[in-house]
């Protein structure tokens, strides 16, 4: 990893251990390793015994983020899924099955996620691709899924509202400025 990477899963790592709920919002490059800084972040929620859920804004991102968590945390041993539009109602009711049975470790979804059939058993955390692009209420309905998970939102191209929730909200902020 890069200096900017190992900063951030130290930042992570110290938010998601410290008792209180992460809200950390991650920038950086196209290229510069937003999707690792996620996948440390998942990694630290299911060694705690948590699901995490990762909201893509299309289905090619939803499954591109699919194929790279499931390569890394399934030779761990934990079950990683897919939830998106295109699946078939059977697909996603076993999807949703095993979330809510605590089967799925963790889910890449789209929008899919923010459906009312969509239910947890234990979400720990919430990790927003290109948050910019989900309205509030959306990520807050996915938010809204657990009484106490943390949130990494993540944004190649941070607007000026993302920048005021840092400076006036209770985001964190870390910046990848290495690729």
């Amino acid at each position: 990893p890069t200096g900017a990477q190992t900063r951030t899963f130290d930042e992570t790592e110290r938010d998601m251990t410290s008792g209180t709920r992460m809200h950390r919002l991650l920038t950086g490059d196209v290229g510069s390793g937003k999707t690792l800084c996620a996948q440390y972040a998942a990694y630290i929620a299911v060694c705690g015994g948590t699901q995490a859920a990762i909201m893509a804004p299309t289905e090619i991102l939803a499954r591109q983020h699919y194929e790279s968590f499931y390569l890394m945390f399934s030779q761990m041993g934990y079950h990683v899924e897919l939830l998106i539009g295109a699946m078939t109602a059977a697909q996603k009711r076993r999807v949703c099955e095993n979330l809510q049975f605590g089967i799925t470790d963790i889910v890449i979804g789209t929008h899919s996620l923010i459906e009312d059939t969509v239910m947890f058993k234990n979400l720990g955390l919430v990790i927003i691709d290109e948050q910019h692009r989900f309205g509030t209420g959306q990520r807050a309905k996915l938010y809204g899924k657990s009484k106490d998970c943390h949130m990494l939102s993540m944004s190649a191209t941070p607007i000026p509202r993302t920048l005021a929730f840092v400076l006036y909200g209770d985001y964190d902020l870390s910046t990848l400025d290495e690729m």
